[in-house]
């Protein structure tokens, strides 16, 4: 018995915990859902919550690049508005099948995010910032003088006339499910893998965790490369939806406005804190939205004071008071010792 109750404890890695297992239990549910939409959910409830995963899979992108790779973007649109138009091209002009071509369409800002990183990675702060809006706006001002996606007149999706509307609802509702689960899901797996201590590590102090052997310039551009392919996959669907796409639409820097709002005032570097800013922002977009010029000004408002006084955001106060994440990232040692 002596020597039993000498022997070392035995240690186990705690990953998930309760509240963990009812939130991921509540987005399958979620996930199915979306995908279910069309027969329990109208058309117009439908577009509604399109827009609304819209707005989760830009912030989230956002997120992932502001809040783990400490680069700060302000010209995300880019890369929605490229795809946009590359599903466009290949739809309308092409005679691509509209919803393969969504597809087909995010291989347009996968290029187009390698040179982009490679021109822009040299940059750093305010300075990078501004250098992804310039990107933004040459994306602009070539797509408005571009004849292939005919300039500054625009295009329209006219081929989905040639499909009912419960098979366009059946489409949106899967591309909400896939938008939620590639934004959300995907950065949870990715968060939870190596590659996400990594990156953890390198949000915390980027020369320490380069000098724990974490390569930050390849992670940095992963992560880059993801983000442009997954605001990609938002312009495509998004676009396509909305049936028209035009230079100013597709490039409007109030995407990066709104994801801006969205992570700063939900909480940066957290993905419940991304859930919780959109439903704050779709709220008060539905609500106030119609004062224009007005509501803007008391978006950025509240967003400098979060900024200034509490800059965790709403999930980081809540997270402070009650330890129950709903996506668990940390990795706990558990010790357990053996039986006698």
């Amino acid at each position: 018995m002596t020597m039993v109750s000498m022997m070392p404890p035995q240690v186990r890695i705690r990953r998930q915990t309760a509240s963990g297992r009812i939130a991921l239990a509540l987005f399958v549910l979620a996930v199915i859902g979306l995908a279910a939409m069309p027969w329990w959910a109208k058309t117009g409830t439908i577009r509604m919550v399109l827009e609304l995963c819209c707005y989760v899979a830009v912030a989230q992108m956002w997120n992932m690049l502001a809040g783990y790779a400490g680069l700060v973007s302000v010209g995300q649109q880019a890369f929605m508005g490229a795809s946009g138009y590359a599903l466009f091209v290949l739809a309308q002009t092409f005679g691509v099948n509209p919803f393969l071509a969504v597809f087909l369409s995010l291989l347009v800002p996968l290029v187009l995010a390698v040179p982009c990183y490679l021109l822009l990675h040299r940059l750093d702060g305010p300075y990078f910032a501004i250098g992804t809006w310039v990107v933004a706006e040459v994306f602009r001002l070539v797509a408005s003088n571009l004849p292939l996606v005919n300039a500054g007149a625009g295009m329209s999706l006219s081929v989905m006339k040639d499909y009912s509307a419960f098979q366009r609802n059946i489409a949106m509702s899967l591309f909400c499910a896939l938008l939620v689960l590639v934004s959300i899901g995907g950065s949870y797996w990715f968060l939870r893998s190596r590659f996400g201590l990594a990156l953890i590590a390198m949000r915390d102090n980027p020369v320490a965790a380069a000098s724990q052997g974490v390569n930050v310039r390849r992670l940095r551009f992963m992560i880059y490369v993801a983000a442009a392919v997954g605001c990609g996959l938002v312009g495509a669907v998004y676009f396509m939806a909305q049936l028209r796409i035009n230079p100013p639409s597709a490039f409007d820097p109030m995407w990066s406005n709104i994801a801006i709002f969205i992570v700063m005032v939900g909480g940066i570097a957290s993905i419940e804190g991304v859930l919780i800013g959109t439903l704050i922002y779709f709220i008060a977009d539905r609500w106030f939205g119609e004062y224009g010029a007005s509501y803007f000004v008391v978006l950025g408002v509240m967003t400098v004071l979060v900024a200034l006084y509490a800059r965790t955001g709403i999930w980081g106060m809540i997270a402070a008071r009650w330890d129950a994440p709903w996506f668990p990232i940390r990795r706990h040692l558990v010790l357990e010792r053996d039986k006698p």
